[in-house]
């Protein structure tokens, strides 16, 4: 049973357990820093680090930048490996990103990392054999909060000389795309209270933003489907046309993710489509 809509806002920060996977793939490149040299702090020199997963015999693929769950204070990149799993033999790369973690950072400092790994895969995908005009942005639960964020509010992309507009698309999945539980607790905000402000991707919606497709379980955390009906809904009343949310039925949050290495899963079939695309 659903709790109230209230109470049920303020949920963010549990995981699911880690998927269980058959085979593993091994990344083509990894543990790369994504900042390099420019490193903000001894933390990000440590933590903010990549892997890219390319599939084998594909010239110009498209790519997916997947990050972690765990309500922006726990997690691991290695979550990712599931995506990996599943959109290799499909022909797409996966590259999967750690970032910062409260409370030895704090907002906005997981979204410019969110932000510093996509600018680097913009910037390095090409010479990996994939198509820096193909590359789509997703993650899971905090994952999906953060690509949402990137993909919306252009400021963080732009100071890294990109643009949103540069990205193919953006996949969050089960995101809370008001602001994140975790913003709210470290500004002191009680956490039966919800809010969209500046670091919420609903505050952010716009026409011009990159296609969306937002996916969450009928069974998800409480309001978590609800939350990301109203932010598609907030995008296409203000004239974003290729946006859609899919909830799908029987599915809680750490299954809407964990259930995509299913034959036929509906939110993996859903997300291959769009980087498909209509001509493919």
């Amino acid at each position: 049973m659903r709790l109230p809509w209230i109470a049920a806002l303020l949920i963010g920060p549990i995981l699911p357990a880690a998927p269980a996977l058959g085979d593993t793939p091994e990344p083509s490149v990894a543990d790369v820093s994504y900042y390099g040299e420019a490193a903000p702090d001894a933390y990000a020199a440590e933590r903010c680090r990549l892997d890219v997963f390319r599939p084998e015999g594909v010239d110009g693929y498209p790519s997916v930048v997947f990050f972690h769950g765990g309500g922006l204070r726990d997690g691991s990149r290695r979550a990712g490996d599931l995506l990996a799993a599943r959109f290799l033999p499909e022909g797409i790369g996966v590259v999967v990103a750690d970032y910062r973690l409260s409370p030895r950072a704090e907002c906005p400092a997981y979204v410019e990392d969110a932000a510093a790994a996509v600018a680097w895969t913009l910037d390095h995908i090409r010479d990996l054999g994939g198509d820096p005009d193909r590359v789509f942005v997703s993650g899971h639960s905090a994952g999906g909060y953060l690509a949402a964020m990137v993909g919306l509010d252009p400021q963080y992309l732009v100071r890294l000389d990109h643009d949103p507009a540069e990205l193919a698309g953006l996949l969050p999945i089960s995101g809370q795309m008001i602001t994140h539980s975790t913003v709210r607790a470290e500004g002191g905000i009680p956490e039966d209270r919800p809010i969209i402000d500046a670091f919420a991707p609903a505050f952010h919606v716009r026409p011009d933003a990159p296609p969306i497709l937002c996916l969450a379980g009928s069974d998800d955390l409480p309001a978590r489907a609800e939350e990301n009906l109203y932010f598609v809904a907030a995008l296409e009343a203000a004239g974003h046309s290729p946006s859609r949310c899919l909830i799908v039925d029987g599915r809680d949050h750490g299954s809407i993710y964990s259930r995509m290495a299913d034959a036929d899963d509906p939110a993996a079939e859903a997300m291959l489509a769009v980087i498909r695309g209509p001509n493919r």
